[in-house]
């Protein structure tokens, strides 16, 4: 199955949810947001959110600087 991930399209197996997703990407546990399809997904739901095919996700990650 087929998604883009910060405008880079990927490969993704099915079943895939935003938590393994993260998981894979060695994401902190605080400091990163997510959204599907220009929803945000609260990081509760993570790990029931089920991927589907052409999903848009954009993983947005805080950081400090000025």
């Amino acid at each position: 199955m087929k998604a883009t991930i910060n405008n880079q399209q990927i490969e993704l197996p099915e079943g895939a949810t935003i938590a393994t997703i993260a998981a894979s990407r060695n994401l902190p546990e605080k400091g990163v947001a997510v959204a599907v399809n220009n929803n945000m997904v609260p990081r509760g739901e993570w790990s029931g959110y089920e991927v589907k095919e052409n999903d848009n996700i954009v993983i947005l990650k805080a950081f400090c600087g000025g």
